[in-house]
Formats: C-alpha cells, structure tokens, sequence
C-alpha cells in the first residue's frame, strides 16, 4: 500500500472526526444539553496509567481539557488508517465503508473509555445511545465519502 493512501487515511480520519465533533455540538445547542466529561475522564485515568503527572489543581484540569479532544481526534484518525490499511487503499461501497468506520471508531473510542473504567455501556438508557450512535454516524458517512472521494473510480490505490 503506498504513503499516499496512509496519507489520505488521515486526512479521513481528520474529516470524519470534524463531522462527528460538529454533530456533538449541534447536539448539545438543541437539547441544552452540557458537554460530555468523558474525553477529560479518559485524559485522566488514561494518564495515570501512563504514569504522566498532570500537574495538580487547574493546571491538571487545563490538561485533561485540552488532552480529552485531542484523543478523540487521535482515535478518529487511527480508525480512519486501520481503514485504509483494511482496504489496501482502495474504494468501497459507501455504505459498507461508513459502518466499518463509523462502527470502529466507536468500538475504539467507547471501548477505550470501558476499559479505563470511565463509563459502562451496559448501564446507558436509549438516549445514551442515541447520543453516542449518531456522531458516530456521521463520523463513518463523513469519512467513507471522503476516502472514496480520495480514490480514483478505477480502483488503484
């Protein structure tokens, strides 16, 4: 597989990661609803277990802010180039190519944040998933149209 579909699995992933942080916020102007704690909770435990200090008070909480994002942005972009790895770089059908990577990037990102004992799925109500699954969504539209707009139509990667 050449650099140039790595490249672009990336750029993807980038995209895809932009839409569902546009959703996020969208959502949270129609129901009023606060932003999510779970990206500093992850930034946190995850830091810990890393054994990195944050530092205390605001600084750590600065910290954990501004890391909570960039993991979620980094977890996007790690989807989108398992992706491209998966397909050798080549074009899919859309909505094959949107489930596999809306599916995985929330498999990654919700699985990361069970395993780090941020949040149990099992104890979410309909409204959870709901919330959860639609970024999510768009995420995997926006990253399919992109890696197969990225593509040429003959299927060389």
């Amino acid at each position: 597989m050449s650099r140039t579909s790595l490249a672009d699995g990336v750029i993807v992933g980038a995209v895809g990661s932009t839409a569902l942080n546009i959703v996020s916020y969208l959502d949270m102007v129609v129901r009023g609803r606060p932003a999510s704690s779970t990206p500093e909770e992850s930034a946190g435990r995850l830091a810990g277990v890393a054994h990195v200090d944050l530092g205390s008070g605001d600084r750590a909480a600065n910290r954990r802010s501004g890391l909570g994002p960039l993991l979620g942005y980094g977890a996007g972009i790690a989807a989108a180039v398992g992706f491209a790895l998966l397909t050798r770089g080549r074009r899919q059908p859309l909505p094959l190519a949107a489930g596999v990577l809306g599916g995985g990037v929330m498999t990654l990102s919700d699985g990361g944040m069970t395993m780090l004992g941020v949040t149990d799925p099992r104890t979410w109500r309909r409204s959870d998933w709901i919330a959860d699954l639609v970024p999510h969504l768009a995420y995997g539209l926006t990253a399919a149209a992109t890696w197969n707009r990225l593509r040429p139509p003959d299927g060389r990667g």
